[in-house]
């Protein structure tokens, strides 16, 4: 969301210069600035849990945004006694509401289709983490090589830094779409999980670690906090045989 990568922006370039800062050590102005993408993102979030592929008819899909507007939250959208902070998010709360009532008003909004990226239901995580831990072996939702028995000799481990090297990135894409393309299921070790377009798909380590497979389970793919990727199945012999530059990346314990 543009507005979530201006007001990220805004924070990072806020200069303390002196001012008061309170016992978290934000400024004034900080609180009036980053609790406000704390609610673009819980926002988001809820509005990631429609399903693309079956959005309600155009009233209804007002009022569901409109709702996401009103109730997302998340635990970084509660501050403690914050008054700045709490004033800041109910701003931004309406401001999100204004710009939907503009686009209803304005008729004839026109917009680019998207890349699918849905949030998936409880129950449907629960289904592919156990669905992965028969198939792959996975622990809780860790894999190789942070499992206690040693790495498969058929999955290809790589350093974390070359799924944030766009060229690599583009070459596991790449192979995904010669593989069948389809859709990307990412479970993540905390916060919500996600189903997603193959263009969408970025096995990187964010916070939380993170496991991604497709539907037919033919293959694996595990993000660690310990700066690895992991492939297995079809993906990673993909990887193997086209990635031309793979010794660069390739992790070694």
């Amino acid at each position: 969301m543009e507005r979530y990568d201006e007001l990220a922006d805004r924070y990072v370039e806020l200069p303390n210069q002196g001012r008061a800062v309170d016992g978290y050590g934000y400024s004034p102005e900080a609180w009036r600035i980053f609790p406000r993408y704390n609610v673009v993102a819980a926002i988001l979030e809820q509005v990631e849990r429609l399903d693309p592929d079956r959005l309600p008819k155009f009233s209804g899909l007002v009022d569901a945004l409109a709702e996401a507007a009103d109730t997302a939250q998340s635990p970084f959208t509660q501050p403690a006694s914050n008054e700045v902070a709490t004033k800041a998010m109910a701003e931004e709360r309406r401001l999100f509401q204004s710009t939907l009532q503009g686009w209803v008003t304005r008729g004839g909004l026109r917009v680019t289709p998207l890349a699918y990226r849905r949030v998936l239901t409880p129950a449907e995580s629960a289904e592919r983490q156990e669905q992965l831990q028969q198939r792959w072996g996975l622990v809780g939702r860790s894999w190789h090589p942070m499992l206690a028995e040693p790495t498969p000799p058929d999955a290809l481990v790589v350093t974390e830094a070359s799924m944030w090297d766009e060229q690599g990135l583009a070459q596991v894409r790449a192979a995904l779409l010669e593989m069948s393309g389809g859709r990307v299921t990412e479970l993540r070790e905390y916060g919500a999980d996600y189903l997603v377009d193959v263009e969408m798909f970025a096995p990187r380590y964010t916070g939380a670690e993170g496991v991604w497979s497709d539907d037919a389970l033919t293959w694996i793919a595990f993000a660690s906090h310990e700066g690895t990727v992991a492939f297995g199945g079809q993906l990673a012999a993909a990887l193997e045989a086209e990635w031309g530059d793979l010794d660069r990346w390739r992790w070694s314990a």
